[in-house]
């Protein structure tokens, strides 16, 4: 029987840590077990994505994913300042912090973080907080199988005991 090779479809379980040029660790599976996704779903960055087809389990691959293919260009437009009193003033608001915000016009919340505080002000920033930055994964494939088909059905991956939301 041939190797199950990552291809679309194909259930991954994915060890990797995620560094920046500066080698800062951003995240890692370490501790967590895989990341478990469905490969050609988009489940993934897409330059991480696209890496991966081909390999096998046990094989490790460094990925270098420029901003385009990951969280996407940085975008200067994507900031708003709003008054500080729009914060409940017992809140305890801090520059990083991750603020969901409920857009009126489409009815959905939007996820921004702190960028900066100012006295009568706060500037939100609604980029992903690795929006515009080259991202260095190192990878090794800890499982590949078929997904089944209520996985594909559902177009995620059914792990037992496993939650990831």
């Amino acid at each position: 029987m041939p190797e199950q090779t990552v291809a679309d479809d194909m259930v991954v379980g994915l060890h990797y840590s995620l560094q920046l040029d500066d080698g800062q660790l951003i995240d890692s599976s370490e501790g967590h077990g895989p990341l478990y996704f469905l490969q050609g779903r988009g489940q993934i960055i897409p330059g991480l994505e696209q890496e991966l087809y081909g390999m096998a389990v046990g094989d490790e691959k460094a990925v270098v994913v420029e901003p385009a293919q990951g969280y996407g260009e940085y975008r200067e437009d994507a900031r708003q300042l709003i008054d500080r009193n729009e914060f409940p003033a017992d809140m305890d608001i801090a520059v990083g912090m991750p603020v969901e915000l409920y857009d009126p016009q489409t009815g959905s919340t939007v996820d921004a973080f702190i960028a900066e505080i100012g006295d009568d002000q706060v500037l939100l920033d609604f980029n992903h907080p690795l929006a515009g930055k080259r991202l260095h994964f190192a990878t090794q494939i800890a499982e590949v199988r078929p997904a089944t088909e209520s996985e594909l059905d559902h177009g995620h991956v059914h792990q037992p005991g496993h939650h990831h939301h």
